[in-house]
């Protein structure tokens, strides 16, 4: 699919997916679709808790080790939980020396708050803050800036540089009802454009300022039901970022 909507490269989540972590297989896959790995997402969700192991660090090495030996530039990661209190300790450190270590890349994802029985928590630690200070790259989610209310014109301008991956996609954040707005709702992941955030002005401050990160369309496509609704999907955000790009 990423090869029929002119994408110039993947990103790889690792998963449960034997597969998403066989280099064999990825080269494979690489030479039959012409379609390069630039990319993998370290296997921090809950779901991908016994890939690799339990131990985030050995799950965080493993990925930037996977990374270089593929030819990949930059694995995406999680903050850690707060409930991950050592490994909350030694994260910033160890995202350094990884980098320092492989070559790769370690972006950090900006997340958002969770609400536990309509109350919110801090889920994840370090802050959002400590982190943007200290590591040399940040990836920059829309549709979690939406969640979070954070505004990524403003965040690219301050952090210029450090912001070296973008994962492609909007959101709104809230919902409202009867014109009172509510809870926030979930992930969205939309196609650029069909939420409320500044996609394409905090893309255009990227292309202005001559950028060289990757852009990785994050869209969920849960529903479109056939294979072509998806691509055609997927084409557009393409489209609409080559066209911020090429002006």
């Amino acid at each position: 699919m990423a090869k029929d909507a002119n994408y110039d490269g993947v990103e790889v989540m690792i998963s449960n997916d034997k597969d998403t972590r066989d280099i064999q297989v990825l080269k494979k896959l690489e030479d039959k679709y012409q379609m390069p790995v630039l990319s993998f997402h370290a296997p921090v969700l809950l779901l991908t808790h016994f890939v690799w192991g339990t131990d985030p660090e050995v799950k965080l090495a493993k990925s930037a080790e996977l990374a270089r030996d593929m030819g990949a530039d930059t694995v995406v990661v999680h903050p850690p939980f707060a409930i991950q209190k050592k490994y909350s300790t030694v994260f910033l450190p160890l995202v350094k020396a990884l980098e320092e270590r492989t070559g790769v890349k370690i972006a950090v994802e900006n997340m958002f708050p969770w609400k536990i029985q309509g109350r919110e928590a801090v889920a994840y630690k370090p802050s959002w803050q400590d982190i943007t200070d200290i590591t040399a790259n940040i990836t920059l989610d829309f549709s979690h800036a939406a969640l979070s209310g954070l505004d990524s014109v403003e965040t690219v301008r301050r952090l210029g540089e450090k912001v070296s991956h973008i994962h492609l996609c909007d959101g709104f954040g809230t919902k409202t009802k009867k014109g009172v707005e509510k809870d926030k709702i979930f992930d969205e992941h939309l196609p650029p454009g069909a939420g409320n955030q500044p996609v394409k002005e905090t893309l255009r401050l990227l292309a202005d300022s001559n950028w060289h990160g990757s852009i990785v369309s994050e869209i969920n496509t849960r529903k479109y039901k056939t294979y072509e609704d998806k691509r055609v999907v997927l084409a557009e955000a393409v489209e609409f970022t080559r066209a911020i790009f090429s002006a």
